[in-house]
């Protein structure tokens, strides 16, 4: 069984190599460095004569912030600094043994890595320079989470990593783009920027990741369908899910509860995202037969089942007291 199961994983990757042009082909969703955005274009310049005031206008407009959406900030940043896992977790699409191969797919993995760098390093520039949160306590959530790994439950079906990539990026576009929005209104005009900026690369990187999966189902319809099945059978496993900041052992829950009452990121969000995915991958319209078509219908059945059960879980986290995060100086949020 074994055998087999190894077999039918390496026709997998064998596909996935036969895809090399399509990817060289879409590496344009990867910006040119020589004209992409970095951190220090989103924050004061404390090598200017003003950087004193610039400081000061920055630091004041970060005061009007609640520590609610503090709270997520911080959490979708340490998400985001935890990026060396999700690099060699991905390396099972890539396979880039030697770690500087020409093939497109590594040169996507690791555009996408830089591009991704950029998220995590502006984020954390921005939260020390508001002064507003514990740092130290920041840095330790992001020590564990690096030191205590990331299985995103692909199982080595490397199908299944770009369904879980689509749904990921999608989610974290989500994410940052309300928080530019809650931002905008709180009157804090440079997060607003920095988060819909960071939005806009989760918007190219979520395109490229479906466009190729949307190429594997052109490829072998049954074989996709079946690995993205197996990943919406449980819960899509959250980039964060292991966060610790040495103090509360359900840390991401506390913080996912919070995204949830802010409506950053929701359970409707969740059900959303497998509607449009299965929508855009034409899963209902694909051409299958056997444990494929059985699938087809449980894929299709899916965003309905968990906008039913939407508004219930909505309720029981709106029920919750509010908890206190070494994040903020131990404030309940």
């Amino acid at each position: 069984m074994r055998d087999g199961t190894m077999a039918y994983l390496q026709s997998h990757h064998e596909l996935l190599a036969g895809m090399e042009d399509t990817v060289g082909e879409n590496l344009n969703f990867l910006a040119p460095i020589d004209r992409a955005w970095q951190p220090t274009d989103f924050l004061p310049d404390l090598a200017a004569e003003n950087w004193k005031d610039q400081l000061a206008d920055f630091r004041d407009q970060a005061r009007q912030i609640s520590d609610e959406l503090l709270v997520v900030l911080v959490g979708d940043m340490v998400t985001e600094e935890a990026l060396p896992n999700y690099s060699v977790s991905l390396n099972v699409i890539a396979r880039d043994e030697q770690g500087d191969a020409p093939r497109p797919w590594a040169r996507w993995l690791r555009g996408w890595t830089a591009e991704e760098n950029r998220h995590g390093d502006l984020l954390n520039a921005y939260l020390r320079l508001t002064g507003r949160v514990n740092m130290r306590s920041v840095e330790l959530t992001v020590h564990h989470l690096i030191a205590r790994g990331f299985n995103p439950k692909t199982n080595e079906e490397p199908y299944s990593g770009l369904v879980y990539t689509s749904f990921q990026e999608r989610a974290t576009r989500i994410s940052h783009g309300n928080v530019a929005r809650l931002a905008g209104a709180q009157g804090d005009a440079n997060l607003a920027r920095i988060c819909q900026r960071i939005a806009g690369d989760e918007s190219r990187h979520e395109t490229f990741y479906t466009r190729m999966f949307d190429k594997v189902l052109d490829l072998d319809a049954a074989g996709g369908i079946l690995a993205f099945r197996d990943m919406m059978r449980g819960l899509i496993s959250m980039p964060g899910r292991l966060m610790y900041d040495g103090k509360a052992s359900d840390l991401f829950d506390q913080f996912a509860t919070v995204a949830q009452r802010l409506e950053v990121y929701t359970v409707h969000d969740y059900a959303r995202i497998i509607d449009h995915l299965v929508k855009t991958w034409r899963i209902a319209q694909r051409s299958v037969s056997g444990p494929a078509a059985k699938a087809q219908e449980y894929l299709c059945r899916q965003a309905e089942r968990y906008a039913g059960l939407a508004d219930k879980i909505r309720e029981s986290l709106m029920a919750r007291p509010a908890a206190g995060f070494s994040w903020i100086y131990d404030r309940k949020a």
